[in-house]
């Protein structure tokens, strides 16, 4: 090789050294903090999070190349920490997995920092957004459901169940979802032939004596009302209506796959590949105040016929014809 076309070829080389130096740091890594209030093994938690991570994959977001993300699982005792722990490390989008009981402490560990929150009841009411047309600060997302749609689960139960004249309503007082979706029910009581009983989901020990006691009256059937604590007890509501034969409702399938009668409510995996445009339009130079808080667009009926014949019931076929899924 001539000595002038080899440090043509070198010098050349050497420019293109900083370019393959860049290429293999990749690009700018880009931070997420998720906040679950759920134990980390929870199945349904799990699921929630893959459908995320992978809706944010096909938006071109790579744990790993240009992505992290750091997530917390919490409980009652020490969600605050976990979301002051997840503030300290400056993420660029934060998201609240959980409803309420998520967003809430978020909100109070930063008004800066955006965050996406899914399955949240009345983000207005709980005084996280302005409005759902214009947010205003730092936080949108996804709602699961009006307060009205509350009266859509008694009249299942009456549809299932025609022989139910009470019905206990499990819902969590300590939140303003748990007595608006208690109001709703009651609002459609009266017509449907049906006297409501509010039943408090705040512990085992207290939903374990007070669907007891419910249940020794006759004609009872069961409604478990949104909320990030029947998520975390809700083997146990599933396990002690099916004990007591309480024909029963919940707002989720997860509820019905694991023993539930009947449930119907928003596809809530899709809130979470939802979730992730949001983050990823936030990511690319958006603010959440810009954001309308969206409803959901897809609902699911799903029955367990199984547990169905084990409540002595027939499920009238009108009922089965409109189920997305019936669990045999």
């Amino acid at each position: 090789m001539k000595r002038r076309a080899f440090i043509t070829l070198l010098g050349g080389a050497a420019a293109a050294w900083p370019l393959a130096a860049r290429a293999q740091q990749g690009e700018r890594v880009r931070r997420i903090g998720v906040l679950v209030y759920l134990d980390a093994g929870n199945a349904e938690g799990q699921a929630r999070l893959a459908a995320f991570t992978r809706a944010l994959s096909q938006l071109g977001w790579s744990e790993g190349r240009n992505l992290r993300i750091d997530t917390r699982w919490a409980t009652a005792g020490d969600v605050q920490r976990h979301a002051a722990e997840l503030v300290a490390l400056a993420p660029d989008v934060l998201l609240a997995a959980t409803g309420t009981a998520t967003v809430a402490p978020l909100l109070q560990a930063t008004r800066t920092i955006p965050i996406v929150f899914a399955i949240v009841i009345d983000p207005v009411g709980g005084g996280f957004v302005e409005s759902m047309a214009q947010p205003g600060g730092n936080a949108t997302g996804f709602t699961i459901y009006e307060y009205s749609m509350s009266g859509k689960w008694l009249e299942l139960l009456k549809e299932i169940a025609p022989g139910v004249t009470r019905a206990a309503v499990l819902r969590d007082p300590a939140v303003a979802s748990g007595t608006g979706q208690f109001g709703a029910v009651q609002i459609v009581a009266p017509a449907l032939g049906v006297q409501v009983t509010p039943v408090d989901v705040r512990d085992p020990g207290e939903i374990e004596r007070a669907v007891a006691a419910f249940a020794r009256g006759s004609h009872g059937g069961l409604i478990l009302t949104a909320s990030p604590l029947g998520t975390v007890h809700r083997e146990l509501i599933v396990s002690v209506a099916a004990r007591h034969k309480l024909p029963s409702v919940f707002p989720s399938r997860y509820f019905v796959t694991t023993g539930g009668l009947i449930s119907y409510g928003p596809d809530l995996i899709d809130q979470f590949r939802q979730a992730a445009g949001y983050v990823d339009r936030i990511l690319k130079g958006e603010k959440p105040a810009d954001l309308p808080v969206q409803a959901p667009t897809k609902y699911e009926l799903v029955i367990n016929l199984k547990t169905a014949r084990a409540l002595g019931l027939d499920v009238p076929p009108m009922l089965l014809a409109r189920a997305d899924k019936v669990i045999e």
